[in-house]
């Protein structure tokens, strides 16, 4: 199985650190792309204005958000979240967690009759074999598909790393726009082909 380039020196200049950090055992795609996550998107409490004052507050607030992988429950894992945190709070805190949403995690096995068709579709049209990877993602919709359905789904990307997706300068080059549009034809011609 192929696998993609990854320079961690050009990582770690990208993301303006020293060091990078995390799951021991894992590389940092991985970490990154495929293991679970517990993330601390936002804090806030007291002043948040321009410039200094002194504030005691009387409330602080986080949002938090994980990424499960497959046999992790959302509904299980929210309940045990919210459990946990109430719980460690000392008693001079009032501690509340409000959940809000989530989504079964989803992993496209890479021998189904779809994932070829897509992978050969890919090659017409990249003139190279993609590799296959886990990305971890918000996308609760597949999952509930297999749930409904009794199918798999394959996920087919055209985004690059430097569209810098969910930033403030995410972008789309239009390249890799007309790549999609010419590579759907494909997947369907190949797929209808290996289901023969």
């Amino acid at each position: 199985m192929p696998e993609a380039p990854f320079n961690e020196e050009e990582y770690k200049a990208a993301i303006d650190v020293k060091e990078l950090w995390g799951e021991k055992g894992y590389s940092t795609n991985e970490r990154t792309g495929m293991r679970p996550s517990f993330d601390v998107c936002g804090i806030w409490g007291g002043y948040t204005g321009e410039g200094a004052k002194t504030v005691l507050p009387s409330k602080a607030y986080a949002k938090i958000s994980t990424r499960l992988v497959p046999n992790q429950n959302n509904e299980e894992i929210s309940k045990l979240f919210k459990e946990h945190f109430e719980k460690i709070g000392p008693d001079y805190v009032k501690v509340n967690v409000k959940p809000l949403h989530g989504g079964q995690a989803y992993v496209c096995p890479i021998d189904l009759p779809a994932y070829e068709a897509a992978e050969k579709a890919y090659e017409e049209i990249y003139k190279r074999k993609p590799v296959p990877v886990r990305s971890g993602g918000s996308i609760p919709i597949i999952s509930e598909f297999e749930k409904i359905l009794g199918i798999k789904s394959v996920l087919m990307g055209f985004g690059l790393e430097s569209d810098a997706i969910h930033s403030p300068n995410e972008n789309y080059p239009l390249e890799q726009f007309y790549n999609g549009i010419n590579t759907i034809p494909y997947f369907y011609k190949y797929y209808v082909e290996i289901m023969k």
